[in-house]
Formats: structure tokens, sequence, C-alpha cells
């Protein structure tokens, strides 16, 4: 069992997702109060999915020290491959050990079933925009929200592609999505940034498009620009054009939780907190 569980957390600021290469100085910037520790940190949920071990050993310490979020990669929500029983009671008892501020996923498809078994592609794969396929999400938004007991957050992608079926602009799906749902959001800026690069949409627009009040956290990233194609990698410091499309959602949304990911060329946790004072500066500049 977990140590003596906190109540739900309350999430402000700005946080870090939690990885594995820093989880003994996340500790130790906790117990040795460090003047720019994160305020908070996400954890992915299929990580700690587990039945014990080093994962569950290293969440609890953590959550004793910092309030958490949640964050999956594997909900396959757009699939036609019906949403996994043992995921959603895996991830329903990883937030009774946790009592997260909120859970997040994203828009997208990740996997299908052959026959029995699972196949789980490792990837966010985008889906097309189209009246059939919010009636499909509806639906499993629903069931996920109702076996979770709390609003699903949902994350929009980058993407490379566009479907002939797209009947309508991605801001305008999930504006809709969230009308009809109840879900909230999570506002990755860096996916904006990238996916206007690879479509050329407006990126201000679809910020202006999107429902600000279902805005409950912010993603921060970076990006491989290769010129005719941006790819999301988090495997670089965020850049300059992604901080001034931030600052330009926080004109809009006011204040947010948000936080930075890295998850490849990961650097030691000092510089990637001189990093989060970077998106602190921003958000004064900006709410001052």
């Amino acid at each position: 069992m977990p140590p003596a569980l906190l109540m739900p957390t309350t999430v402000s600021g700005f946080g870090l997702g939690a990885r594995v290469e820093h989880y003994a100085d996340l500790a130790l910037a906790a117990d040795e109060a460090w003047p720019n520790r994160p305020d908070w940190l996400e954890f992915i949920s299929e990580n700690y999915m587990v039945g014990g071990g080093a994962p569950l050993h290293h969440l609890d310490r953590l959550c004793e020290r910092y309030p958490a979020v949640l964050h999956g990669v594997s909900l396959n929500l757009g699939s036609i491959t019906p949403l996994r029983v043992d995921y959603l009671e895996a991830l329903a008892a990883l937030i009774e050990r946790v009592q997260p501020a909120w859970v997040s996923d994203h828009l997208c498809w990740t996997g299908t079933a052959h026959g029995r078994s699972f196949h789980n592609l490792h990837d966010l794969l985008p889906l097309p925009y189209a009246r059939a396929t919010l009636d499909h999400l509806r639906g499993r938004v629903q069931q996920v929200q109702e076996r979770l007991k709390r609003p699903l957050v949902i994350e929009n992608v980058s993407s490379y592609l566009q479907f002939a079926a797209d009947e309508m602009g991605e801001a305008e799906f999930i504006a809709t999505l969230v009308r009809e749902t109840g879900c909230q959001l999570l506002l990755d800026i860096n996916n904006v940034y990238v996916s206007h690069r690879n479509h050329g949409f407006d990126a201000r627009a679809f910020i202006d498009a999107m429902p600000l009040d279902a805005v409950v956290q912010i993603h921060l990233a970076g990006h491989e620009d290769r010129g005719d194609i941006v790819i999301d990698t988090h495997d670089h410091a965020i850049r300059t054009e992604v901080w001034d499309l931030y600052a330009y959602a926080l004109q809009r949304l006011g204040a947010r939780p948000t936080m930075i990911e890295r998850d490849d060329a990961i650097p030691p946790l000092p510089d990637l907190l001189l990093e989060l004072d970077q998106a602190r500066a921003v958000a004064r500049g900006v709410l001052a």
C-alpha cells in the first residue's frame, strides 16, 4: 500500500514532467527548498500502472513532496478498438493512489486489436476532423469520465498530415468535443506551433478558437525544425517562436499551470529549472 495519501492536489504555477534521470534531484530540491524548484510534477501514467517495485517507490516519494497530475499516452481514445477495461481499472487504481489534480491524455489513437491481442504503436496518431469522429469520441470520453469519476483532460497533438475526410479545422473540432462532453483541455503550445508550421494555419487564431475556460494546463517543449517539416521531438530547448506563442496564449487565457516536457537529450535538473524560470519570466511579463 502507498503511504497515507494526500487529498486531491491543487496545482498552480510551474511544473516539470518527472523523469527517472531527475528522481533523486527532485526529491533533494524539495527537501532542501531550492528557490526555483518546480511547483508541481506531471507523471506519465503508464510508467506507474504496475504492481509494485521501484516506479511506485519513487512515485510515492515524490508525491509526498510535490502536488501531482497524471498524463497518459495510451488511452487510445480515438481508436475503433473498444476501450480496454483493464487499462481503465489500472488507471483508476493509480488515481486512487496519487489523488492527482487532474488526469490527461491525448486526442489521438495509439493502437489496435488483432484478435485477442492488442498492438500499441507507441505513437500519437491523428484523427480526421469530421462529425463521425466526434460522434465516436463522445461516447468514449463519457465512458472514461464515468469510470474515473472526473472530467478527462485532453491534449491537442502535433500532426504531419491532414485527411481528405476533414470537415472542419482542428480548433473547431476540439471546441465541439469540449462542449458535447464536458471534458477539459491541456493546451500544448509546442504542438500548436508544430502543426501550424506543417499545415499553414494561423497559430494565434487556433488559440483564439479554443474554449479558454476549459484549459486547465499548458505544455511547453522543444522541437526539431527541418525547414520543410517540423517534428515534435521534446529533445531541444524551447524555441523563441514557441515562447512568443506562449506569451500570446497567456494574454488570452490569463495564468494557467504550465510545465516543460523533456523526453530525450535530457539535461541536468538545474539546467531544466533555468528553462522553467524562463517560463516564469514570460508569465510575469505578460500578466503584470
